[in-house]
Protein backbone atom coordinates (compact mmCIF):
# COMPACT_ATOMS: atom_id res chain seq x y z
CA UNK A 1 0.00 0.00 0.00
CA UNK A 2 1.10 3.72 -0.34
CA UNK A 3 -0.40 5.70 2.68
CA UNK A 4 -0.92 9.18 3.07
CA UNK A 5 -1.13 10.41 6.55
CA UNK A 6 -2.51 13.97 7.13
CA UNK A 7 -2.32 15.78 10.65
CA UNK A 8 -1.17 18.87 11.94
CA UNK A 9 0.95 17.25 14.60
CA UNK A 10 4.15 14.91 14.37
CA UNK A 11 7.30 14.80 15.86
CA UNK A 12 8.92 16.68 17.19
CA UNK A 13 5.78 17.88 18.52
CA UNK A 14 5.63 16.73 22.20
CA UNK A 15 2.67 14.71 22.42
CA UNK A 16 0.57 11.59 22.26
CA UNK A 17 -1.16 11.86 19.07
CA UNK A 18 2.39 12.84 17.63
CA UNK A 19 4.24 9.54 19.04
CA UNK A 20 0.73 7.77 17.72
CA UNK A 21 1.39 8.74 14.82
CA UNK A 22 4.72 8.37 14.03
CA UNK A 23 4.48 4.41 15.19
CA UNK A 24 1.97 3.74 13.10
CA UNK A 25 3.62 5.03 10.14
CA UNK A 26 6.98 3.47 10.56
CA UNK A 27 5.29 0.44 11.61
CA UNK A 28 3.52 0.53 8.60
CA UNK A 29 6.75 0.66 6.45
CA UNK A 30 8.60 -1.56 8.27
CA UNK A 31 5.78 -4.00 7.38
CA UNK A 32 6.62 -3.12 3.45
CA UNK A 33 4.25 0.33 2.59
CA UNK A 34 5.49 3.19 1.65
CA UNK A 35 4.19 6.58 3.76
CA UNK A 36 4.38 9.84 3.55
CA UNK A 37 2.82 12.63 5.81
CA UNK A 38 1.28 15.77 5.31
CA UNK A 39 1.96 17.80 8.59
CA UNK A 40 2.59 21.35 9.72
CA UNK A 41 6.34 21.04 11.46
CA UNK A 42 9.45 20.62 9.52
CA UNK A 43 11.90 18.04 10.13
CA UNK A 44 14.76 15.48 8.68
CA UNK A 45 14.39 12.54 10.70
CA UNK A 46 11.55 10.20 10.53
CA UNK A 47 9.27 9.49 7.44
CA UNK A 48 8.88 11.76 4.38
CA UNK A 49 6.54 15.10 4.88
CA UNK A 50 5.34 17.43 3.41
CA UNK A 51 5.10 20.85 5.48
CA UNK A 52 2.12 23.14 5.18
CA UNK A 53 1.69 26.72 6.16
CA UNK A 54 -0.16 26.82 10.21
CA UNK A 55 -1.10 29.11 12.82
CA UNK A 56 -1.04 28.30 16.23
CA UNK A 57 -4.41 27.64 18.37
CA UNK A 58 -5.37 30.73 20.53
CA UNK A 59 -3.95 30.80 23.76
CA UNK A 60 -1.72 27.71 22.91
CA UNK A 61 1.42 28.31 20.74
CA UNK A 62 2.27 24.66 20.89
CA UNK A 63 -0.28 23.38 18.77
CA UNK A 64 -0.93 24.33 15.56
CA UNK A 65 -3.79 24.42 12.94
CA UNK A 66 -2.54 23.49 9.08
CA UNK A 67 -3.48 25.03 6.24
CA UNK A 68 -3.41 23.27 2.33
CA UNK A 69 -5.34 24.28 -0.68
CA UNK A 70 -7.55 20.95 -2.42
CA UNK A 71 -4.57 22.55 -5.44
CA UNK A 72 -1.81 21.75 -2.98
CA UNK A 73 -3.33 18.11 -1.64
CA UNK A 74 -3.77 17.47 -5.53
CA UNK A 75 0.04 18.11 -5.88
CA UNK A 76 0.74 15.69 -3.43
CA UNK A 77 -1.00 13.08 -4.78
CA UNK A 78 0.25 13.41 -8.36
CA UNK A 79 3.86 13.00 -6.61
CA UNK A 80 3.16 10.28 -4.42
CA UNK A 81 0.43 8.41 -5.50
CA UNK A 82 -1.48 7.27 -2.56
CA UNK A 83 -3.57 4.42 -2.47
CA UNK A 84 -5.55 5.30 1.12
CA UNK A 85 -5.46 8.34 3.09
CA UNK A 86 -5.62 8.52 7.21
CA UNK A 87 -6.60 11.36 8.10
CA UNK A 88 -5.91 12.08 12.31
CA UNK A 89 -6.71 15.84 12.47
CA UNK A 90 -10.07 17.61 11.53
CA UNK A 91 -9.11 20.96 10.43
CA UNK A 92 -9.03 22.77 7.24
CA UNK A 93 -5.72 20.94 6.26
CA UNK A 94 -7.98 17.46 6.59
CA UNK A 95 -11.26 18.89 4.59
CA UNK A 96 -8.85 20.07 1.68
CA UNK A 97 -7.58 16.48 2.09
CA UNK A 98 -10.81 14.75 1.96
CA UNK A 99 -12.11 16.80 -0.73
CA UNK A 100 -8.60 16.16 -3.43
CA UNK A 101 -9.13 12.51 -2.30
CA UNK A 102 -12.80 12.72 -3.61
CA UNK A 103 -11.60 14.36 -6.93
CA UNK A 104 -8.85 11.31 -7.65
CA UNK A 105 -11.38 8.69 -5.50
CA UNK A 106 -8.71 7.91 -3.25
CA UNK A 107 -10.19 6.19 0.05
CA UNK A 108 -9.79 8.05 3.26
CA UNK A 109 -10.34 6.66 6.89
CA UNK A 110 -9.86 9.75 10.00
CA UNK A 111 -9.36 9.45 13.22
CA UNK A 112 -10.86 10.99 15.70
CA UNK A 113 -7.82 11.52 18.11
CA UNK A 114 -8.36 14.29 20.41
CA UNK A 115 -11.77 15.81 22.01
CA UNK A 116 -11.32 19.35 20.98
CA UNK A 117 -14.74 20.04 21.08
CA UNK A 118 -13.77 19.97 25.35
CA UNK A 119 -10.85 22.15 24.71
CA UNK A 120 -13.40 25.39 23.34
CA UNK A 121 -14.14 26.66 27.04
CA UNK A 122 -10.57 26.27 27.97
CA UNK A 123 -9.47 28.40 24.45
CA UNK A 124 -11.55 31.24 25.16
CA UNK A 125 -14.27 29.95 22.89
CA UNK A 126 -17.50 29.07 25.39
CA UNK A 127 -20.52 27.67 24.00
CA UNK A 128 -19.57 26.07 20.77
CA UNK A 129 -19.46 22.80 22.22
CA UNK A 130 -22.56 21.63 20.05
CA UNK A 131 -21.65 23.57 17.11
CA UNK A 132 -18.21 22.01 17.29
CA UNK A 133 -20.05 18.15 17.24
CA UNK A 134 -21.89 19.10 14.25
CA UNK A 135 -18.59 20.37 12.76
CA UNK A 136 -16.89 16.72 13.43
CA UNK A 137 -20.35 14.51 12.47
CA UNK A 138 -20.13 16.20 8.98
CA UNK A 139 -16.13 15.79 8.49
CA UNK A 140 -15.81 12.16 9.74
CA UNK A 141 -18.94 11.04 7.73
CA UNK A 142 -17.29 12.48 4.78
CA UNK A 143 -14.81 9.64 5.67
CA UNK A 144 -15.13 5.42 4.93
CA UNK A 145 -14.35 4.94 8.64
CA UNK A 146 -13.64 6.73 11.58
CA UNK A 147 -11.00 4.87 14.44
CA UNK A 148 -10.99 6.19 17.84
CA UNK A 149 -8.75 4.54 20.62
CA UNK A 150 -11.75 3.57 22.67
CA UNK A 151 -14.77 2.01 23.05
CA UNK A 152 -16.17 4.86 25.57
CA UNK A 153 -15.30 7.59 22.62
CA UNK A 154 -16.76 5.57 20.26
CA UNK A 155 -19.87 5.47 21.55
CA UNK A 156 -19.94 8.87 22.01
CA UNK A 157 -19.01 9.50 17.91
CA UNK A 158 -21.89 7.05 17.80
CA UNK A 159 -24.51 9.34 19.87
CA UNK A 160 -23.30 12.27 17.48
CA UNK A 161 -24.22 10.57 14.51
CA UNK A 162 -20.90 9.44 13.13
CA UNK A 163 -20.90 6.06 11.06
CA UNK A 164 -18.84 3.63 10.81
CA UNK A 165 -16.50 3.74 14.05
CA UNK A 166 -14.05 1.33 15.12
CA UNK A 167 -11.57 1.44 17.55
CA UNK A 168 -8.09 0.94 17.33
CA UNK A 169 -6.37 1.11 20.47
CA UNK A 170 -2.99 1.87 21.34
CA UNK A 171 0.19 -0.02 22.55
CA UNK A 172 3.70 0.46 24.80
CA UNK A 173 7.14 0.08 24.33
CA UNK A 174 7.17 -1.87 27.25
CA UNK A 175 11.46 -2.15 26.71
CA UNK A 176 11.62 1.66 26.66
CA UNK A 177 9.04 2.20 29.41
CA UNK A 178 11.03 -0.29 32.16
CA UNK A 179 10.97 0.38 35.94
CA UNK A 180 14.88 -1.22 35.71
CA UNK A 181 15.66 2.69 34.83
CA UNK A 182 14.44 3.80 37.68
CA UNK A 183 17.46 6.07 39.05
CA UNK A 184 18.65 6.88 42.40
CA UNK A 185 20.55 10.37 41.10
CA UNK A 186 17.43 11.56 39.03
CA UNK A 187 15.69 11.28 42.86
CA UNK A 188 17.69 13.02 44.68
CA UNK A 189 17.86 15.59 42.40
CA UNK A 190 13.88 16.30 43.46
CA UNK A 191 14.76 15.83 47.16
CA UNK A 192 13.75 11.88 47.31
CA UNK A 193 15.29 8.98 48.90
CA UNK A 194 14.62 5.38 48.79
CA UNK A 195 12.12 6.21 51.47
CA UNK A 196 10.54 9.04 50.05
CA UNK A 197 7.41 8.98 47.72
CA UNK A 198 7.31 10.67 44.70
CA UNK A 199 4.07 11.46 42.96
CA UNK A 200 4.25 12.52 39.19
CA UNK A 201 2.07 14.04 36.02
CA UNK A 202 2.82 13.39 32.61
CA UNK A 203 1.64 15.26 29.67
CA UNK A 204 0.81 18.86 28.71
CA UNK A 205 0.74 21.58 31.30
CA UNK A 206 -2.51 22.90 29.84
CA UNK A 207 -6.42 23.99 31.29
CA UNK A 208 -7.96 20.67 29.88
CA UNK A 209 -5.90 18.75 31.63
CA UNK A 210 -7.57 19.00 34.69
CA UNK A 211 -4.60 20.62 37.04
CA UNK A 212 -5.82 22.33 39.43
CA UNK A 213 -7.20 18.25 40.88
CA UNK A 214 -3.39 17.34 40.71
CA UNK A 215 -2.48 20.17 43.02
CA UNK A 216 -5.64 19.29 45.19
CA UNK A 217 -4.85 15.24 45.10
CA UNK A 218 -0.97 16.12 45.86
CA UNK A 219 -2.43 18.05 48.67
CA UNK A 220 -3.74 14.78 49.82
CA UNK A 221 -1.60 12.70 49.11
CA UNK A 222 0.91 14.73 51.28
CA UNK A 223 -1.48 14.49 54.42
CA UNK A 224 -0.46 10.54 54.39
CA UNK A 225 3.17 11.21 53.81
CA UNK A 226 4.14 14.59 54.95
CA UNK A 227 7.71 14.31 53.05
CA UNK A 228 6.60 13.29 49.26
CA UNK A 229 7.57 15.19 46.44
CA UNK A 230 5.42 16.15 43.20
CA UNK A 231 6.98 16.01 39.72
CA UNK A 232 5.66 17.40 36.63
CA UNK A 233 7.04 16.75 33.34
CA UNK A 234 6.25 18.33 30.47
CA UNK A 235 5.17 21.87 28.81
CA UNK A 236 1.97 23.90 28.32
CA UNK A 237 0.48 27.18 28.63
CA UNK A 238 -0.46 26.99 32.47
CA UNK A 239 3.18 25.79 33.39
CA UNK A 240 4.10 29.31 34.51
CA UNK A 241 1.07 29.83 36.58
CA UNK A 242 1.92 26.89 38.31
CA UNK A 243 5.21 27.32 38.80
CA UNK A 244 3.72 30.46 40.82
CA UNK A 245 1.33 28.79 42.33
CA UNK A 246 3.91 25.91 43.49
CA UNK A 247 6.98 26.84 43.77
CA UNK A 248 7.56 23.29 46.08
CA UNK A 249 6.85 20.99 43.22
CA UNK A 250 9.73 20.08 40.59
CA UNK A 251 9.30 21.09 37.30
CA UNK A 252 11.24 18.59 34.87
CA UNK A 253 9.90 20.26 31.62
CA UNK A 254 9.06 18.56 28.29
CA UNK A 255 11.25 15.15 28.12
CA UNK A 256 11.15 11.98 25.34
CA UNK A 257 12.34 8.90 24.73
CA UNK A 258 14.61 7.15 27.28
CA UNK A 259 14.98 10.73 29.01
CA UNK A 260 11.01 10.50 29.62
CA UNK A 261 11.19 6.70 30.17
CA UNK A 262 13.82 7.35 33.36
CA UNK A 263 11.80 9.89 34.58
CA UNK A 264 8.19 7.76 34.57
CA UNK A 265 10.54 4.53 36.37
CA UNK A 266 11.48 7.08 39.36
CA UNK A 267 8.03 8.43 40.32
CA UNK A 268 6.05 6.16 42.57
CA UNK A 269 2.50 7.23 42.05
CA UNK A 270 1.12 8.50 38.80
CA UNK A 271 -1.63 11.32 39.23
CA UNK A 272 -3.85 11.63 36.33
CA UNK A 273 -6.54 13.42 36.89
CA UNK A 274 -7.53 14.59 33.34
CA UNK A 275 -11.69 14.14 31.76
CA UNK A 276 -10.91 14.99 28.34
CA UNK A 277 -8.66 11.89 26.92
CA UNK A 278 -9.73 10.14 23.91
CA UNK A 279 -7.65 7.35 25.31
CA UNK A 280 -4.69 8.49 27.60
CA UNK A 281 -1.74 7.27 26.44
CA UNK A 282 0.66 8.27 29.63
CA UNK A 283 -1.69 5.60 31.58
CA UNK A 284 0.14 2.94 29.52
CA UNK A 285 3.45 4.26 29.42
CA UNK A 286 3.40 5.02 33.71
CA UNK A 287 1.80 1.67 34.38
CA UNK A 288 4.70 -0.54 31.79
CA UNK A 289 6.99 1.87 33.68
CA UNK A 290 5.79 0.02 37.25
CA UNK A 291 3.53 3.26 39.15
CA UNK A 292 0.68 3.16 40.60
CA UNK A 293 -2.05 5.00 38.39
CA UNK A 294 -4.96 7.19 40.21
CA UNK A 295 -7.46 7.63 37.41
CA UNK A 296 -10.92 8.39 36.35
CA UNK A 297 -13.19 4.89 35.35
CA UNK A 298 -12.86 5.83 31.39
CA UNK A 299 -10.71 5.09 28.41
CA UNK A 300 -7.28 3.26 28.91
CA UNK A 301 -8.12 3.60 32.79
CA UNK A 302 -11.35 1.66 32.44
CA UNK A 303 -9.26 -0.58 30.08
CA UNK A 304 -6.44 -1.38 31.74
CA UNK A 305 -6.66 -0.79 36.17
CA UNK A 306 -8.55 -3.15 38.54
CA UNK A 307 -8.48 -0.78 41.42
CA UNK A 308 -6.90 -1.78 44.10
CA UNK A 309 -4.90 -4.41 42.11
CA UNK A 310 -2.74 -2.29 39.25
CA UNK A 311 -3.79 1.15 40.30
CA UNK A 312 -6.85 2.89 41.65
CA UNK A 313 -9.64 3.98 39.42
CA UNK A 314 -12.77 6.55 40.97
CA UNK A 315 -15.89 6.89 39.18
CA UNK A 316 -15.89 9.44 36.02
CA UNK A 317 -15.44 13.60 37.29
CA UNK A 318 -16.06 12.60 40.93
CA UNK A 319 -13.22 14.47 42.55
CA UNK A 320 -13.83 13.48 46.19
CA UNK A 321 -13.83 10.00 44.61
CA UNK A 322 -10.87 10.64 43.08
CA UNK A 323 -9.28 12.22 46.41
CA UNK A 324 -10.07 9.34 48.55
CA UNK A 325 -8.31 6.93 45.89
CA UNK A 326 -5.17 9.01 45.65
CA UNK A 327 -5.20 8.80 50.21
CA UNK A 328 -5.59 4.94 48.99
CA UNK A 329 -2.33 5.35 46.52
CA UNK A 330 -0.47 7.29 49.57
CA UNK A 331 -0.83 4.66 51.75
CA UNK A 332 0.05 1.69 49.60
CA UNK A 333 2.84 3.67 47.69
CA UNK A 334 5.71 1.04 48.63
CA UNK A 335 3.08 -1.61 47.20
CA UNK A 336 5.19 -4.05 44.94
CA UNK A 337 2.92 -6.29 44.21
CA UNK A 338 0.68 -3.96 42.53
CA UNK A 339 3.39 -2.19 41.03
CA UNK A 340 4.23 -5.52 39.50
CA UNK A 341 0.74 -6.17 38.42
CA UNK A 342 0.75 -3.11 36.46
CA UNK A 343 3.91 -3.76 34.43
CA UNK A 344 2.29 -7.24 33.36
CA UNK A 345 -0.75 -5.58 32.12
CA UNK A 346 1.25 -3.47 29.67
CA UNK A 347 2.90 -6.30 28.60
CA UNK A 348 0.05 -7.64 26.78
CA UNK A 349 -0.42 -4.12 24.95
CA UNK A 350 2.59 -3.84 22.67
CA UNK A 351 2.16 -2.12 19.40
CA UNK A 352 2.76 -4.53 16.96
CA UNK A 353 -0.83 -5.80 17.31
CA UNK A 354 -1.89 -2.08 16.75
CA UNK A 355 -0.08 -1.70 13.67
CA UNK A 356 -1.22 -4.78 12.40
CA UNK A 357 -4.92 -3.93 12.64
CA UNK A 358 -4.27 -0.64 11.22
CA UNK A 359 -2.90 -2.11 8.39
CA UNK A 360 -6.12 -4.44 8.03
CA UNK A 361 -8.05 -1.25 8.25
CA UNK A 362 -6.78 0.74 5.53
CA UNK A 363 -6.98 -2.18 3.19
CA UNK A 364 -10.44 -2.49 3.93
CA UNK A 365 -11.33 0.20 2.18
CA UNK A 366 -9.45 -0.12 -0.75
CA UNK A 367 -10.27 -1.61 -3.79
CA UNK A 368 -9.79 -5.24 -4.20
CA UNK A 369 -7.68 -5.23 -7.11
CA UNK A 370 -4.82 -2.61 -4.86
CA UNK A 371 -4.75 -4.72 -1.77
Amino acid sequence: MRVLIVTDTYPPDINGVARTLNTLGVGLERRGHAVQVVTTVESADGLKRHVMHSMPLPGYPGLRFGFASIRQMLEIFGRFRPDVLYLATETLMGISAIRAAGKREIPVISGFHTNFQNYLEDYHLPGMETVAQGVLRAIHNQTARTLTPSSDTANTLERWGIQNVGVLGRGVDTELFDPIRRDPVLRKSWGADDSTPVAIYVGRVAAEKNLELVVRAFDVFRENQPAARMVIVGDGPRLESLKQERPDFHYAGARTGEDLATHYASGDVFLFPSITETFGNVVLEAMSAGLGVVAYDYAAPRLLIRSGENGWLAPFDEEAAFLAQTRAAAAAWQNNDLRFAARQTAFDLGWERVIEQFEHELASVMPASLV
